[in-house]
């Protein structure tokens, strides 16, 4: 039971990198001696120190040796080999640190069990699946990208309590009738911020004009993705002002700008696996799905998708855009002023 309660302790700590580190996994670690945490440590940000590393940091602050017997806790396997860091397992090695525990084995090629060997050779004492399945969750959208080779899919999307995604378009995105509420927006906005790419439908595009950043949230604003099979989207839309890095998948030749890339695909054969390929070898591992009606249908037709994010206002429409029909595990309710969210999970057969 001790070893469950750092490992939740090492998942609680990986939160803080949430947003911050992906494509790298959120990590947390926790150095325990005699029953006591002497050292934690995150990893905070892309590209800078692993959660092992800020872990032994902190405990050296207050001892100048790691003491002898001490247990790394870490909800991932550490790394084995050069990236932007150094592995973490030859750190670790270094250090003395002969006994680790660790929640799940790393799905990435270039460790996938290496780290644990390397360790066991050292002649650590080496643990692991601790609390597997709540340190899958923290990462599903990394392990997805790497088992299952394309990003973690969330479609999300507003519906009035009739049952309408909404009434019916403008020429004029100031006019656009939100569905859901203030609240239910700035939490849409922070799931962007935590997520990778977002991608909407050319008609969605056209009609609303959407911006698809973070500006009522602080983070950073998802890779930007729509469809534009014969390149006759305006280009004074929000989409194309190369603010944010943006992929344009369309059938027509034309060059790349800064912040902007188009992409060819073939749209009379399977378009949205081809798009989840590109995205793969782009090393995309989330992706939100807002729209519109027909895109997010695309996504459940092909049954590729992997959470469902629906907010029900109380609201009634009595004509317009249907929205799109589910099923799937409900995960999550909850109440967001006088909208509803209800989150379901893709069932897996």
């Amino acid at each position: 039971m001790i070893n469950e309660i750092y490992m939740q302790r090492c998942i609680d700590l990986a939160q803080n990198g949430r947003g911050r580190v992906a494509p790298n996994p959120m990590v947390g670690a926790v150095l325990v001696h005699d029953g006591k945490i002497i050292g934690e440590g995150i990893h905070l940000e892309y590209g800078q120190a692993h959660a092992e590393v800020n872990a032994i940091k902190d405990a050296e602050k207050k001892y100048k040796i790691i003491p002898e017997n001490s247990i790394l806790y870490v909800n991932l396997e550490p790394c084995s080999h050069h990236g932007k860091t150094p592995p973490c397992a030859d750190l670790i090695i270094r250090k003395g640190i002969r006994n680790v525990i660790i929640g799940t084995k790393d799905p990435n090629p270039l460790v996938q069990g290496k780290g644990i060997e390397k360790l066991k050779f050292a002649g650590c004492e080496v643990h692991y699946e601790i609390l597997k399945n709540e340190c899958r969750e923290l990462n599903k959208t990394f392990y997805k990208f790497y088992e299952k080779h394309r990003p973690y899919i969330i479609l999300k999307w507003a519906q009035s309590s009739d049952g309408f995604i909404s009434s019916e378009h403008t020429n004029n995105s100031d006019q656009m009738h939100w569905i859901s509420n203030e609240y239910s927006r700035k939490l849409s906005h922070k799931w962007r911020s935590e997520t990778q790419a977002i991608i909407v439908g050319t008609n969605t595009a056209l009609h609303d004009n959407p911006s698809l950043n973070v500006r009522d949230w602080e983070g950073k604003n998802p890779i930007r993705i729509a469809f534009d099979k014969d390149l006759k989207l305006p280009k004074h839309l929000h989409l194309f002002d190369q603010s944010t890095p943006t992929l344009i998948f369309t059938q027509k030749k034309t060059s790349s700008n800064k912040n902007l890339e188009y992409i060819n695909i073939d749209f009379n054969n399977g378009v949205i696996k081809e798009v989840l390929n590109g995205l793969y070898k782009r090393g995309i591992q989330s992706m939100i799905v807002e729209g519109g009606t027909t895109l997010l249908n695309s996504f459940i037709n092909e049954n590729l998708w992997d959470e469902a994010r629906i907010f029900i206002a109380d609201k009634i429409l009595i004509k317009g855009i249907k929205a799109p029909a589910i099923s799937g595990s409900l995960i999550k309710e909850d109440q967001i002023e006088n909208d509803l969210l209800l989150v379901y999970k893709r069932l897996e057969y």
